[in-house]
């Protein structure tokens, strides 16, 4: 049996009171969750929204168009402006996320505890997220206009040999600003149970995606490949078939399906399914 485990994450958002910080954290939550192809954790190309349901047995929920949604969390503690905690829905992860006024605004930590025996299938996600993008929507938030803005319907992903090293001279040379913090260590880094660690940045409302470049230098193997999102990824697969594309293969993530075609001169494309919020 593995022991206890436990993992946490700090911000400070400037400027903003205790109980500010735990409304902004609880009631905008759907204006702080950042898109993306792979921040949800269920189906990311039914969901229309991002709740929380206040009080102790509230909800943190992934709303679909239908109404439906799927459960991330249930509430275990509600204090405003002082701690906020909830027992995870899809794995073992118990999260409570204290906050604190500090001098120059309040400190937010979230703190994320496996028990022993227990699993975590994505649940200490939160402690990942909070700081850069809770922390960037406080900083922005009296502002701009209080809308979710949806990722858009293009976006490229680029494949180098060495993905992290790429994207930190990215960060670096071009001013590129990741969704999340960049991975460390020297290339390669070690592969988790879905592949290379994901690498993302935000253009505006555009996602470049950083890959790892497998194979040797050859024509088939790809440096830049567009994304585009569709609105029904398996009608547009079968007319894609129909009409001469080279179906490469299905991905088949736990949060995104999608496909990857080759055109008429070999390049490739990755299809994938759209958000009704995708405009």
């Amino acid at each position: 049996m593995t022991e206890a485990r436990e993992v946490s994450s700090e911000v400070v958002v400037a400027a903003v009171d205790p109980d500010t910080a735990f409304m902004v954290f609880t009631e905008e939550l759907d204006l702080w969750w950042v898109r993306g192809p792979i921040n949800f954790f269920s189906d990311a190309g039914l969901v229309v929204e991002v709740r929380c349901e206040p009080g102790v047995g509230g909800r943190l929920l992934e709303v679909y168009e239908t109404g439906d949604g799927f459960e991330r969390g249930r509430i275990t503690v509600w204090e405003p402006g002082v701690r906020l905690g909830w027992d995870s829905s899809v794995d073992d992860v118990q999260t409570e996320v204290r906050f604190d006024k500090v001098e120059d605004g309040t400190r937010v930590t979230v703190k994320a505890r496996i028990p022993a025996g227990g699993e975590d299938k994505g649940g200490t996600a939160w402690t990942r997220v909070v700081p850069p993008w809770f922390g960037a929507w406080c900083a922005k938030r009296d502002r701009v206009p209080h809308e979710q803005r949806d990722i858009a319907r293009l976006a490229l992903g680029v494949y180098y040999k060495r993905p992290a090293a790429a994207a930190r001279w990215l960060a670096d040379v071009f001013g590129f600003e990741s969704v999340d913090k960049l991975p460390e260590g020297e290339d390669p880094l070690p592969e988790g149970e879905h592949g290379h660690p994901w690498i993302e940045f935000h253009l505006g409302n555009s996602s470049l995606m950083v890959f790892k470049r497998d194979g040797d230098d050859a024509v088939d193997s790809p440096i830049h490949v567009p994304w585009v999102y569709v609105d029904d990824l398996d009608a547009h697969l079968a007319h894609a078939e129909e009409n001469g594309a080279t179906i490469l293969h299905r991905k088949e993530w736990p949060w995104l399906s999608a496909y990857v075609a080759q055109d008429l001169e070999g390049n490739q494309w990755t299809i994938a399914q759209a958000r009704p919020t995708q405009h």
